[in-house]
């Protein structure tokens, strides 16, 4: 039979599960990013230790597993982190780091922060590299305009600041 359609254990008698999917796109980081990767790979590592013992109880068995892919996971985007200063980033432009308040063609005006992809929150205004609203606007600076093409339509930007916070 294919090693491919039997299920794998770690040696403890936990299954491991599937790992979880890791983006094709460059891992740009900002710092804080890179600290919270830290931060939850060592928080991941530190509750698998405290539930080592318990392996025997299902709840724990199934936490324990959940665990250890995700610190696959972490580790994998860790190994693979490209860290960007923002504060080195150019001056005047778009690019990763970047704090960008634009005004749109029903005068809204909004801020957005292009992250790296495990710091990406779209409702706090914080965006992945790859997505579409950060591609139309890399490279672009205050004052011009530029398109960003969303599912219900074009939707023209005006950039009117942008900002590079020091981590």
């Amino acid at each position: 039979m294919s090693r491919a359609f039997v299920k794998e254990d770690s040696g403890d008698g936990i299954e491991d599960l599937p790992d979880l999917p890791i983006s094709p796109h460059p891992n740009y980081v900002t710092p804080t990013g890179h600290a919270a990767l830290r931060t939850r790979l060592h928080d991941a590592r530190t509750e698998a230790a405290r539930l080592g013992p318990r392996k025997e109880e299902i709840d724990a068995r199934q936490r324990l597993a959940i665990l250890r892919r995700d610190i696959r996971y972490l580790e994998r985007r860790l190994a693979s982190a490209i860290p960007v200063d923002p504060a080195a980033q150019p001056y005047g432009r778009v690019a990763f780091g970047a704090s960008v308040t634009v005004i749109d063609d029903t005068e809204r005006e909004r801020t957005f922060r292009i992250v790296g992809e495990d710091e990406a929150d779209p409702e706090r205004g914080r965006i992945a590299p790859s997505s579409p609203l950060a591609r139309a606007l890399m490279g672009a600076s205050e004052g011009d305009s530029v398109t960003w093409s969303k599912p219900a339509g074009a939707v023209e930007l005006e950039i009117t600041a942008i900002r590079y916070f020091p981590q």
